[in-house]
């Protein structure tokens, strides 16, 4: 007998899928205040979901987050995903709230690598899409060759029919417009809700399934404890009832409800039920993880776990050990490092954390740089002391040979910059694959190049095209190792002692590299004080003062004046060092060192790396 399904008609779930920086924050705020959320005369923030400082800083959204919107007595859910593959796992946890998606594309950039990877995720999980072009105001703004690449991206990421007849719309993100035509006259967004309402599917569910929901976030509450955050799939629930926690290999945690809430806007609000369809907030259960099934007792049945693409790099996280260690943060413990490390396990599904060979030291899994760049600095506002080494790819073994994770690249850049991008990228090991040249003075080139080519690439390749260049790159696959390639040319200028920077001291070292301490630092042995001319490394004493004797000087003492630093951010950090070296990153500093800080015996290791060469 075929099972039944019904549809809950109030309800709508919806994500905003887009490539970084297309309007998806913005749009938001502008359905928001088109709703009626805010009352007539209300101070409102701009890019209200981006809620934590980071994405403010970075203008960037770095995690899924949930929100509601009421339109004709319709409730329509909103799922704000990040637009960054290194976010991935966030996007593939958001779409498991949602019935549907909307596909913003910049109206001038068209899709970007960032929009291929989204769509596909989408695509996977089956969501019919609704397509808007936005900032149709741009100069720049090409809305009708954007539409027909729309199209192409489609066609080549095998959409069925139904998701090739999407409709679409242009709009004006920042100012509230969304309108059918290009030449409409539209001052408002009401055509998008319609829309939304009449046309994109309500969430479906077995009328005579027990209660099922799919945990797809987690929070924390100091009243309440643990939060899990998820759709109902079916069925429905009330506060105070008696449930069951299905994890991994069916394991099951008894639970008993204790407060049920909705989304209104921004905010949550008690609700009495959770209704099949709508996303809710549950709490009354602490060993909750993502990817779980709440369910009833009487009838426990798991839907299936949510699934991520396995991590492409690692880093190690280790305590300082230098002797500035304790200074300047709060939690400097190996313990506390694990502990915040596996809470952060809970909350983000791509991240993987691993005990090291040793007690004080952790390997971290991620899915690319900036999202382990993230979780560091958010560590360090958190007042955490430890020590990050460079990343670096994972590796494959099949076939009998290594294989290793490669991206698609794709570079856009001025005509003139062409020549030196193409021969850096063919140095690590890059291969182009395309050419395209508008003949506007600006050309877009695709790379098929490995992974780990890009780690530190990014800032050389804004220096070279003099921040005028884009990258942007997504996994292609795996394939055999293409051989080692230099990462750094440049050896390390490294302080041979403790103390502090002298301005003397830094002046007469100017002519040995580029500094990137200031006077007045303090440095210990080992530290990285600044980039060597030569490949080698180099000890130096920037502590050194001018020897003053009782003799009188017969001309007058030149006045030092240093040479501008080049200040080390954490990502500029994680992204200079070696194999050898090591990022300290305290809530106040950010120092670059050597993993084994005494002189003597890095001379020694370095010797007998020599003699094994030799052998």
């Amino acid at each position: 007998m075929k099972k039944q399904i019904q549809t809950n008609d109030k309800l709508r779930n919806i994500a905003i899928i887009a490539h970084v920086d297309h309007g998806k924050t913005t749009l938001v705020d502008a359905m928001f205040r088109q709703s009626g959320i805010f009352r007539e005369g209300q101070q409102v923030d701009e890019r209200l979901m981006d809620s934590m400082d980071l994405e403010r800083e970075r203008g960037i959204t770095i995690a899924a987050k949930n929100c509601s919107v009421v339109w004709k007595d319709v409730k329509i859910n909103i799922i704000d995903t990040p637009g960054h593959a290194d976010f991935g796992g966030e996007v593939e946890r958001a779409l498991s709230m949602a019935d549907s998606a909307i596909l913003l594309v910049d109206a001038s950039e068209g899709p970007l690598p960032q929009t291929r990877f989204v769509l596909k995720k989408t695509f996977e999980a089956r969501l019919p899409v609704m397509v808007i072009i936005n900032k149709i105001d741009r100069k720049d703004a090409r809305p009708d060759e954007v539409l027909d690449m729309v199209y192409d991206l489609f066609i080549d990421l095998e959409a069925t029919e139904d998701q090739l007849d999407f409709i679409y719309f242009y709009a004006i993100g920042r100012d509230g417009i969304v309108k059918r035509e290009l030449d409409a006259d539209v001052p408002h967004l009401h055509d998008l809700f319609d829309t939304i309402v009449e046309q994109m599917p309500p969430p479906s569910y077995d009328p005579e399934a027990p209660f099922q929901m799919l945990v797809s976030d987690l929070g924390y509450s100091d009243y309440l404890g643990r939060l899990a955050i998820g759709k109902v799939f079916n069925g429905a629930a009330a506060s105070n009832e008696s449930l069951v926690c299905l994890g991994e290999n069916d394991h099951q945690i008894l639970l008993k409800v204790t407060k049920l809430q909705s989304y209104k806007g921004m905010t949550l609000v008690p609700v009495d039920r959770a209704d099949p369809g709508d996303i809710v907030v549950l709490s009354g259960i602490e060993d909750v993880r993502i990817g779980d099934t709440i369910c009833t007792r009487q009838a426990p049945c798991a839907l299936p776990r949510i699934t991520v693409d396995e991590p492409t790099v690692f880093m190690q996280f280790a305590i300082t050990n230098s002797p500035f260690a304790g200074r300047e943060g709060k939690y400097v413990q190996s313990r506390k490092i694990r502990e915040r490390l596996l809470k952060e396990t809970l909350k983000n599904v791509a991240i993987e954390v691993e005990d090291s060979t040793t007690d004080e030291s952790f390997v971290v899994k991620g899915r690319g740089e900036l999202q382990l760049a993230i979780l560091i600095e958010t560590m360090r506002r958190e007042g955490f002391e430890l020590c990050v080494s460079r990343p670096k790819v994972i590796y494959k073994q099949g076939q009998g040979e290594t294989l290793e994770p490669i991206e698609h690249l794709f570079v856009d850049c001025e005509e003139d910059f062409m020549g030196v991008v193409t021969e850096k990228l063919s140095i690590r090991k890059g291969k182009m694959t395309n050419l395209v040249n508008n003949g506007k003075g600006r050309v877009r080139i695709e790379f098929s190049i490995p992974s780990r080519s890009l780690i530190g690439y990014r800032d050389e390749f804004l220096t070279d095209t003099r921040g005028t260049g884009i990258m942007n790159s997504y996994l292609a696959g795996y394939e055999p190792f293409r051989g080692e390639f230099p990462v750094r040319f440049n050896g390390s200028l490294v302080s041979d002692r403790q103390g502090t920077a002298v301005p003397y001291a830094l002046f007469n070292l100017e002519p040995r590299g580029q500094l990137f301490i200031v006077p007045g630092t303090p440095v210990y042995e080992g530290m990285v004080i600044g980039e060597h001319n030569r490949a080698t490394d180099i000890d130096v004493n920037p502590c050194k003062e001018k020897k003053l004797t009782n003799m009188r000087a017969s001309g007058k003492d030149e006045n030092v004046v240093c040479t501008p630093v080049r200040e080390m951010t954490l990502e500029k950090a994680i992204h200079f060092i070696t194999d050898d070296e090591m990022v300290e990153v305290t809530p106040v500093s950010i120092r670059l060192r050597k993993t084994i800080l005494n002189a003597q015996k890095r001379h020694q290791m370095a010797g007998k790396l020599k003699k094994k060469e030799k052998e």
